[in-house]
């Protein structure tokens, strides 16, 4: 647009400078007899005198041609009674889906994430049902396997990763190298264990040649599982049974059960393959909180955060 301009205001000048040109030799033929007289030169001068009058004209015919052409156009001025054009939503929204926007990473902890991680709930002060309800499924282990250590039995345990289906090996220790019983153990809620996971303890006690099994839960079992149970030498602790064996421990004891409960974040879940604490998250389209593993991508295990675990 400015080199438009500049070619434009030099044209301008060209014609302005050819204008002053004709009506300066015009006029010197149309006025120059009138200073000779009647001399021979004035004469011979008189034949131009019309030429001269002809070529002031031209020069101020271009004179006025250069001084409209050298003008800047007028602004486009809009049409009578139309108004601009008022930006509607569709075309507004089209823009803004034209501008990047900041897009948090898929499974990367949102900003209110960092903030409040997680709250833990009001922590127990003596033991009952409560204290199962708000640990999570490692310290409940712990607390199986720190029960049976204070009955007299040497265990071995591990926190995380394939445990071919015992949570704990109970040994005593005349005998330190033979498991004389296994414990498995499951963190429900609500959920009753079927006879289906007492067949499968029983499975591995056969498989290691290990004749008495243990299987705690904070949850019941089914009519089946512990019929099952009776018959093959398993032997079931519920919630009940679990509490009533806390119960007939000694007051000193009873706190150290608690304290293996309450160790730590006692609440948030630890992930079953890679023994970490887990981080609260929450699908970015929508849903239920979730826990997930904090060494994700490498690790996607995901637990739901109000419902029963494994």
């Amino acid at each position: 647009m400015a080199r438009k301009s500049n070619k434009k205001a030099r044209e301008a000048r060209k014609l302005a400078d050819a204008g002053i040109k004709l009506l300066a030799l015009g006029g010197v033929f149309a006025v120059v007899q009138f200073f000779l007289g009647k001399s021979p030169v004035s004469q011979a001068l008189a034949s131009l005198r019309p030429i001269g009058l002809l070529m002031v004209v031209a020069g101020v015919a271009l004179l006025l041609l250069g001084k409209k052409f050298g003008q800047p156009a007028a602004p486009a001025e809009l049409a009578p009674n139309k108004k601009p054009a008022t930006p509607t939503a569709r075309s507004v929204a089209a823009s803004a889906a034209q501008v990047p926007q900041p897009v948090a990473p898929a499974d990367a902890p949102t900003a209110a994430q960092l903030t409040n991680p997680g709250t833990a709930p009001e922590r127990p002060l003596q033991w009952g049902k409560g204290v199962f309800d708000v640990i999570e499924w490692r310290r409940f282990e712990a607390v199986v396997e720190r029960l049976f250590q204070q009955a007299g039995f040497e265990s071995k345990s591990q926190s995380h990763g394939a445990d071919e289906g015992v949570d704990v090996w109970l040994y005593s220790r005349n005998q330190p190298g033979e498991p004389v019983s296994l414990v498995q153990c499951k963190h429900w809620q609500g959920k009753r264990v079927g006879v289906d996971k007492i067949r499968e303890l029983r499975g591995v006690m056969a498989a290691r040649n290990v004749k008495r099994g243990q299987f705690a839960t904070t949850s019941t079992f089914t009519p089946d599982a512990i019929t099952f149970a009776r018959e093959n030498g398993v032997n079931l602790l519920d919630v009940d049974g679990l509490l009533g064996l806390i119960g007939k421990r000694t007051p000193d004891e009873q706190s150290e059960l608690l304290a293996v409960a309450l160790d730590g974040d006692y609440w948030r879940p630890t992930c079953v393959n890679c023994g970490v604490k887990m981080l609260d998250r929450t699908p970015r389209k929508g849903g239920s909180a979730f826990w997930g593993c904090t060494n994700y991508p490498k690790c996607k295990t995901t637990m739901p955060m109000r419902s029963a675990t494994a």
